[in-house]
């Protein structure tokens, strides 16, 4: 088992635990970003990570699940690994003019236990979109696993939530936003290229 420091210290080495100035998905800025592709770059810690995850829950929580299901991009590896570990099938779903839904033939069944995982989550809004889309399948969600939970527990979730590492994160609404009054500029992550742990933006 890893504990805190050990978990922090990959996605530090691996340069997934950024610092500067970020737009996020939300279009809150933080001078904080975890940009878990790139821990996820290395499959040995995508499933030590996973692994640690599914540790997070009591065996009688995931009891049946039957699938692990996250939104693209963000959540599809994590779902693979943490399916695996569990002997699930993994689904992911996608936005099909702007609504949050499953494509490819993928479908889930009334009654079906599921896991929804996902990356990193600041305001929820993704997940709580993947849990709608199951819930409408009929679907029962047994909970929410991410990597990382930067949502100072403001996620609003109507299940139980684990998270491999809890980082409060401060956000800030563009027009309070005192990065962007100091005149540093933001990126979105993406974007550009983003440089290693503790970098700043390049470009």
């Amino acid at each position: 088992m890893l504990n805190h420091e050990e978990i922090l210290s990959i996605f530090k080495k691996t340069g997934a635990m950024l610092t500067g100035h970020f737009v996020l998905t939300s279009g809150r800025h933080s001078d904080r970003y975890f940009q878990c592709a790139r821990v996820l770059e290395y499959p040995r810690y995508c499933e030590l990570l996973c692994r640690e995850l599914v540790r997070k829950w009591g065996d009688r929580e995931l009891a049946g699940v039957e699938t692990v299901i996250g939104p693209a991009l963000g959540g599809i590896l994590v779902s693979y690994e943490v399916a695996r570990v569990l002997g699930a099938r993994s689904l992911f779903t996608e936005r099909e003019n702007g609504i949050m839904t499953l494509r490819r033939g993928f479908t889930l069944s009334p009654g079906e236990r599921v896991l929804v995982v996902e990356d990193v989550i600041t305001t929820g809004g993704s997940v709580r979109e993947v849990i709608a889309v199951a819930r409408e399948a009929g679907a029962q969600v047994a909970g929410v696993a991410v990597l990382v939970d930067r949502s100072n527990g403001n996620a609003n979730l109507d299940v139980p939530l684990r998270a491999l590492l809890t980082i409060p994160v401060v956000t800030y609404g563009p027009e309070e936003c005192p990065l962007c009054r100091e005149g540093i500029p933001a990126v979105k992550p993406g974007s550009r290229h983003l440089s290693g742990a503790g970098g700043t933006p390049k470009g």
